[in-house]
């Protein structure tokens, strides 16, 4: 099997460095902003299948802790994305659902794009899993034209 690896190819060291940095940035920005989106996601996903999310729900969603589901829930609600009591359900506000409708749009436009190029729908929907949160807005938009190619 051959690996390809992308190397940059520049005669300018110093636009090389920039553009090697930019990616290290947005990778870094990107790694911060994931599980948000994936506990928005996942909480939209399970209130509107069961009528309520409970820690419980997202415990077993996610195959962690409620110890690790608390501590995460308590960020989103310092951020502004839930709304929750103690034992209570919890609920997405409005920055929630905007967020969670965000990802819900990355996440299918990925899984679509893997499909159509021929992956099975269950390594895709794996696989999309990660992807939709490294994607930039401009491969995305490719991916979609792509999809709309295909269809």
């Amino acid at each position: 099997m051959k690996l390809w690896f992308l190397t940059f190819v520049t005669t300018d060291p110093v636009k090389e460095d920039r553009t090697r940095i930019k990616g290290h940035q947005r990778t870094r920005r990107d790694h911060a902003t994931e599980l948000t989106q994936d506990y928005a996601e996942a909480i939209a996903d399970i209130a509107m299948q069961r009528g309520e999310c409970r820690v419980r729900d997202l415990s077993l969603r996610f195959a962690v802790s409620h110890v690790t589901v608390n501590r995460t829930v308590s960020r989103l609600k310092r951020d502004g994305y839930v709304d929750t009591e103690p034992y209570g359900p919890v609920r997405l506000t409005e920055k929630g659902q905007i967020l969670a409708q965000f990802s819900r749009q990355r996440h299918a436009v990925v899984f679509e794009f893997l499909v159509a190029l021929g992956v099975s729908e269950a390594t895709a929907a794996i696989d999309s899993e990660g992807i939709e949160h490294h994607v930039s807005e401009e491969t995305l938009h490719f991916m979609q034209q792509f999809v709309n190619r295909t269809r």
